[in-house]
Order: C-alpha cells, then sequence, then structure tokens
C-alpha cells in the first residue's frame, strides 16, 4: 500500500470523525464509560469477518445496540472508517478523562 492510499484512509477517518464531533459532544462522549465506544468499533470492524465480540455488560455483535451494525453492515468500507472514528473518539474521550485527574 503506498503512503498516498493510507494517507487517503486516515483522512477519511478523520473527517467521519469531524461529522460524529458536529452530532455527539465530548461531553456526550464521556458518558461512554467501560469501553462502549471501543465496542462498538470492535463490532464494526469484525462484521465481515467470523470473528465476533462478546462483552458480559452485555455489547456484543449480535446485540448491536446502537444500531451501527444495521445501518452501515452492509459497506464494508464504511463500516472500517466508521470504527476507526469510533477509535478516535475513545481515545479522545480517555485522554480528557485523564487530564481531568
Amino acid at each position: 500500500m503506498s503512503s498516498k492510499q493510507t494517507y487517503h484512509w486516515m483522512w477519511e477517518i478523520l473527517h467521519e470523525r469531524e461529522k460524529q464531533l458536529k452530532k455527539w459532544s465530548p461531553e456526550h462522549d464521556a458518558e461512554h464509560q467501560y469501553g462502549s465506544l471501543a465496542k462498538a468499533a470492535a463490532c464494526l470492524a469484525v462484521n465481515h469477518t467470523d470473528a465476533r465480540v462478546e462483552d458480559p455488560a452485555g455489547y456484543s455483535s449480535e446485540e448491536d445496540p446502537w444500531g451501527l451494525i444495521k445501518r452501515y453492515g452492509d459497506d464494508e468500507v464504511r463500516a472500517l472508517v466508521i470504527a476507526g472514528a469510533l477509535i478516535i473518539a475513545e481515545l479522545e474521550r480517555m485522554e480528557r478523562r485523564d487530564n481531568e485527574s
């Protein structure tokens, strides 16, 4: 893969994160404790594989509590871009949490 392709996908993920931030505030993201943003990302990321996400707290690939797989699951590339943006959201949430302590 060329660096041009890598930057393209990085840009796509960052663009998706910007769209998320227009809809959801950092305060909203802060409410998603216990890794739920990362779990949602994982569910989207593994949707087109034989892997599954299982969580004792009830978040799983089969449950799809936010409806992300239902909305984006048919488009593997779009699902992975959204998953990448959700990982960034989780990292940002953790960084804000750690800076408040």
